[in-house]
C-alpha cells in the first residue's frame, strides 16, 4: 500500500485588507477586504481548481498565498513552513520553493529582454552557476515546454500569446520548484492555443511532481484540469469539493448559478438545462452585506441569512459549503415564499464532448 500524500500547501483564515483614506486629512476610513478568511489545503501533486466571477479575490488569493502582498492575517504553510512569519530575506531564500504563472503573458515579460535573459534571470537571482551551466538549463527548460531552441535570442514581440505563455511557464520551472500558482494563465489566448497550454501543464506536472493552484474563471477548463474545486465569492470560499462532486451535486446556490451558466455541447441537455439568473450586483468588498455575503444575490434567502454568516463545514467526505439551507437543525423556513431544498429544480450537467 502506498503512504497518503501530504498537504503541500495549507492556507489558513487568510485574509488581506486593503486600507481605504478619505477626507480632508486623508485617515483610514475603511478595508477593502480583498480575501477574508480563506482555509483551504493542496495535496502535495494536485491540482486545486479556485474558481469565481470577476472581481471575487480569486488572483489577490492566489498572490497572497505566494506572500506577493503582505497578509493581513491568517497563515500560509508552504512545505511545513510559514510564509507568513517569514523575513525578507527568508523569504527570498523559499522562493524557489514557489512560483507563478501570470495571466497576461504580454504584460509579464520584459520586451527590453531576449529570451534566455527572461528564463535564465531566476538562476542569475538565485544561484552562482557558470555561464555554460546556466545557458544549458535554459535550453533544457525550452524544451520542456516546446520552444525552439534556435529563438533564444529573440525578442518576446516575435513570439504568438501561445509562445510567451509556455516562455513564462519556462521561466517559473527554472528553479525547480514544488508549487506553482497559474493565474488564469489562458485567459488572454486564443480558444484553439487554451487547449495546447492546459496540456503542457498537465505534462510538466506529471514530468516534474509539481503541484497547481490553478485560477480561472473557465469552468469547463477547470473541470479538465482540476483534482479538487474552490468556489469564491467575495473575498469567501462558499464551496469547496473533489471535482466529480462539484459538478454533479452543488450544494451552494452560488455554485449552482455559476455551474447553469456553463454551456453544454450536447444540444438536447443544454435546452433541458435550467438557468439560474442571478440579480443586483456584486456587494462591494469594502461594505460587504451583514451575515452571508451571497444574501443580496441569492434567490433562496432566508431570514438568518441576513444575520447570521453560515458555517463553513464539510457536508459529505470532502465536500465543504457554507450554506444555512444545508442545515439541518435550522428553525428559519424560506424566506418571501421561496421553495425549500427539496423542491429546487437540480441541475443537470451534460458529460464532456
Amino acid at each position: 500500500m502506498t503512504a497518503p500524500r501530504r498537504n503541500l500547501v495549507e492556507v489558513s483564515d487568510l485574509k488581506l485588507h486593503f486600507p481605504v483614506y478619505g477626507g480632508l486629512l486623508r485617515r483610514q476610513v475603511g478595508n477593502v477586504k480583498a480575501v477574508d478568511g480563506v482555509s483551504f489545503d493542496i495535496i502535495e501533486g494536485e491540482t486545486l481548481g479556485l474558481v469565481g466571477e470577476s472581481g471575487c479575490g480569486k488572483s489577490t488569493c492566489g498572490r497572497a498565498v505566494l506572500r506577493l502582498y503582505e497578509l493581513s492575517g491568517g497563515a500560509v504553510r508552504i512545505d511545513g513552513e510559514d510564509i507568513a512569519t517569514l523575513s525578507q530575506e527568508q523569504l527570498r531564500r523559499k522562493r524557489p520553493t514557489m512560483q507563478m504563472v501570470f495571466q497576461d503573458p504580454q504584460a509579464s515579460l520584459n520586451p527590453r529582454m531576449t529570451v534566455a535573459a527572461i528564463i535564465g534571470e531566476p538562476l542569475d537571482e538565485h544561484t552562482d552557476w557558470s555561464r555554460a551551466r546556466k545557458l544549458e538549463r535554459i535550453y533544457e527548460l525550452m524544451d520542456a515546454v516546446g520552444l525552439n531552441r534556435d529563438f533564444a535570442n529573440r525578442y518576446p514581440h516575435a513570439f504568438s500569446g501561445g509562445q510567451r505563455q509556455r516562455i513564462g511557464i519556462a521561466r517559473a520551472l527554472a528553479l525547480n520548484p514544488k508549487f506553482i500558482v497559474c493565474d488564469e494563465p489562458i485567459a488572454a489566448l486564443d480558444v484553439s492555443i487554451q487547449a495546447q497550454v492546459v496540456n503542457l501543464l498537465e505534462e510538466l506536472q506529471e514530468r516534474f511532481g509539481l503541484t497547481y493552484l490553478f485560477i480561472s474563471h473557465d469552468l469547463g477548463m477547470v473541470r479538465h484540469i482540476a483534482d479538487r474545486v474552490a468556489v469564491m465569492y467575495l473575498g469567501r470560499i462558499v464551496e469547496l469539493a473533489p471535482v466529480s462532486a462539484l459538478y454533479d451535486t452543488p450544494l451552494h446556490p452560488y455554485t449552482q448559478a455559476l455551474l447553469s451558466a456553463v454551456p453544454e455541447p450536447d444540444p438536447w441537455t443544454e435546452t433541458r438545462k435550467e438557468r439560474i439568473v442571478l440579480k443586483g450586483d456584486v456587494p462591494s468588498p469594502s461594505n460587504p452585506p451583514q451575515g452571508c455575503n451571497f444574501c443580496t444575490r441569492c434567490p433562496r434567502v432566508m431570514d438568518i441569512c441576513r444575520r447570521i454568516d453560515p458555517p463553513y463545514r464539510e457536508h459529505a467526505p470532502g465536500h465543504f459549503a457554507a450554506c444555512h439551507l444545508l442545515d439541518e437543525t435550522r428553525t428559519d423556513q424560506p424566506k418571501d415564499g421561496a421553495r425549500p431544498e427539496q423542491d429546487q429544480p437540480h441541475i443537470h450537467q451534460g458529460e464532456d464532448a
